[in-house]
């Protein structure tokens, strides 16, 4: 069966949770595209509207033997990138940390290798040249140790001067950010997501670096049945037949941009010895990539920045801060990334199927999960997952809920959804 019929035939209630029946046609959608691949994996989804939860669901499964739950996190790879950013947002609104001061200036040894002028503003935007993970650390195993990594990066030069190009830092961005955000505090990135972004928005589950205590809340990869019976001669054909470029692989190519920049950025030595999905690797802190999150969670941090930095009755960002974080700092087009990101501070563009979302921004990750806002319409989204999927640009399934939450929130808005 193909995947559009088993979209078209599939369960339209095939879900748990709560949701606001405004929101109905987005269930319903987030259930036609799990249905047929609930024994392969999980999912959940959660939207917040004008500081409202509207939908909270999930279905499928967690484990080979575990069910999706409310309380499931999940590893959700570069969307991480948004909570890591609206961390350095709340430190530059309490003072601790500012924009455009070198990074030297809190972090001395940084200093060096014509980083000295590299400010948080520059590694927010991708702006600062420190993009290459590849020649960086000879085996993927050393993103284990969260010092080894600060100090590989005391040594490490840029491959461009500061404002000279963009290149995203698909896995050094984490690195960059939190070494930063340590040294210009004292504190560690644990002590600091727990006291600044945990605590006062009372999420029930954030972390980069998972404790001992959470590993069993973490979905895994679930290893999927291949058939038992194969023909010799398909298995031969098999050995010799050639790499068939996948999706991103040729974005890469026809934008002309130069593979060895996606490759340096993307893939570090001896990852077929590394998991992000074992517990060493889910306990290690890796913040650009192991970042692990409920959906309520990424959701309603994403609120709280639909809502312009406040929640509730408390500012957490300041809106002088707010102001800069939302805006666009470069339209540069990307060393690394095949389609225009409009980068803003640690964000980029809301990607959908048509409907705009002009002032959006969020961040998905490398596995399809996904996360933004719209201050515009006071609307937040994430939605998280556990199969084995893999596009630097979002799985068609994000994008497709992504359209769906913005058409049900303006047929709400504007009394009609509309495509665009």
């Amino acid at each position: 069966m193909s995947a559009l019929t088993e979209i078209l035939f599939a369960d339209k209630q095939n879900y748990h949770g709560s949701i606001d029946q405004r929101f109905h046609d987005l269930a319903e959608q987030f259930s036609r595209l799990q249905d047929a691949r609930t024994e392969q994996g999980g999912a959940a989804l959660t939207v917040y509207f004008r500081g409202q939860k509207v939908v909270d669901i999930y279905t499928g499964k967690k484990s080979q033997t575990e069910q999706w739950n409310e309380e499931t996190l999940s590893v959700c790879y570069s969307t991480g990138k948004g909570v890591l950013a609206t961390l350095a947002h709340i430190l530059v609104s309490e003072g601790l940390i500012e924009y455009d001061i070198p990074i030297a200036h809190y972090w001395p040894a940084f200093g060096q290798n014509n980083k000295e002028q590299i400010t948080l503003r520059h590694i927010l935007s991708h702006q600062s040249g420190l993009y290459d993970i590849r020649n960086l650390i000879e085996d993927a195993r050393e993103m284990l140790n969260w010092s080894h990594m600060l100090h590989v990066f005391e040594q490490e030069t840029p491959r461009f001067a500061v404002n000279q190009s963009n290149a995203y830092q698909a896995l050094t961005f984490g690195w960059l950010v939190g070494g930063a955000l340590e040294k210009a505090t004292g504190r560690g990135l644990s002590d600091l997501m727990q006291t600044y972004l945990v605590k006062p928005l009372q999420l029930d589950g954030a972390f980069f670096g998972v404790p001992s205590s959470e590993l069993d809340r973490v979905a895994r990869l679930i290893p999927q049945k291949r058939s038992t019976e194969q023909n010799p001669q398909d298995a031969k054909t098999k050995k010799v037949k050639a790499h068939k470029p996948s999706l991103a692989d040729k974005l890469v190519t026809w934008t002309g941009q130069n593979p060895q920049d996606f490759q340096d950025a993307m893939i570090p030595k001896g990852m077929k010895n590394f998991s992000f999905f074992s517990d060493e690797g889910l306990q290690a802190i890796i913040p650009a990539a192991n970042g692990a999150f409920t959906a309520n969670s990424l959701s309603k941090i994403y609120a709280m920045l639909a809502n312009g930095g406040r929640w509730e009755a408390h500012t957490l960002i300041q809106p002088e801060v707010f102001q800069q974080l939302s805006t666009i700092q470069s339209y540069a087009r990307d060393r690394v990334m095949p389609i225009p990101m409009n980068w803003r501070l640690g964000y980029h563009r809301v990607l959908t199927m048509g409907k705009r979302a002009k002032n959006g921004f969020g961040h998905i990750g490398y596995n399809g999960s996904g996360a933004w806002c719209d201050p515009d319409r006071n609307l937040s989204f994430a939605y998280t997952h556990n199969f084995k999927i893999g596009s630097i640009t979002g799985d068609y399934r994000l994008w497709g809920l992504t359209q769906e939450t913005l058409r049900c929130a303006d047929k709400i808005l504007k009394g009609h959804k509309g495509w665009f």
